[in-house]
């Protein structure tokens, strides 16, 4: 049994605007204690816009329900009041940065913490996170698109989000079962055969401690491989973008007809680097 002490750092304005939106702070919170690890920090810093809030009753009504609700789910939430700020030419911009406040949070608990978890892109935290492994925490990344490359290679271990398994909801498939047949799910690439038109997806089941297991035949491996025809991709998909192992699909699955296995079908891409 894992006794790591663990704390979770969500820059949650660039992961909304990074194709994280609507990111499920239960399943989060799930995905960060997958190894039975004691969780000591659940921290979010959200922007609040006051002057729309006033402007606007739906918004602050909208705004207030979505704190509360992740309230519930055992998260300290850390408000950062949006600003304003007019340019020479009268051009207004608005900032809610919380860049500091999560840095200096994360340094200040970094002794308490064995396992930091920071959901984020923002390249700006490079020296933050060799901060925090030179004090001794491993630090992990899970973030989605536009995440600094960086930042990937210098944590521990970076988790795209779009793969881990309900983090995100379908907005077609709002009853999905992730991982059973007719579900709907995300996956990469492992093979492809471009002469005989098929090869292989690889998705992940379930949150597990075992991802590192990447190798769907291992009995402890939480992945598994899909068979997937040419057919079933969605148009002006080429053979370049299935052998690019960074690019992830969404498709549902079926039972094979050929074998005791799963084929995809509907096969569309939902994330390609630099696209």
């Amino acid at each position: 049994m894992s006794h790591l002490k663990v704390g979770v750092f969500v820059d949650a304005e660039n992961v909304k605007f990074n194709g994280g939106y609507q990111l499920r702070y239960d399943v989060l919170r799930r995905f960060a204690a997958r190894d039975k690890g004691t969780l000591l920090r659940l921290n979010t810093y959200l922007a609040y816009d006051q002057e729309r809030a006033r402007e606007d009753p739906d918004y602050a009504k909208k705004s207030r329900t979505y704190q509360q609700m992740v309230r519930d789910y055992g998260w300290k939430i850390i408000v950062k009041n949006v600003r304003r700020y007019t340019d020479d030419q009268g051009n207004t911009t608005t900032k809610a940065n919380a860049d500091l406040d999560l840095a200096v949070d994360a340094m200040l608990q970094a002794e308490n913490l064995d396992l930091i978890l920071l959901v984020t892109g923002d390249g700006d935290f490079l020296q933050v996170v060799t901060a925090l492994q030179n004090r001794g925490c491993r630090v992990e990344l899970l973030g989605f698109e536009n995440v600094s490359m960086r930042l990937q290679r210098q944590a521990d271990d970076f988790y795209r989000g779009f793969l881990i398994p309900d983090l995100l909801p379908f907005p077609h498939e709002p009853r999905n079962e992730w991982g059973q047949h007719g579900s709907c799910v995300r996956g990469t690439c492992t093979k492809w055969f471009p002469d005989k038109g098929y090869g292989f997806l690889r998705f992940i089941r379930e949150i597990s401690p075992n991802l590192w297991i990447t190798d769907p035949r291992e009995p402890d491996s939480p992945y598994a491989s899909v068979f997937c025809h040419t057919n079933e991709l969605a148009e002006g998909i080429t053979a370049d973008e299935m052998l690019n192992r960074d690019n992830i699909f969404e498709f549902y699955l079926k039972e094979s007809e050929v074998d005791e296995g799963l084929k995809a079908s509907n096969v569309r891409m939902v994330y390609a680097p630099g696209r």
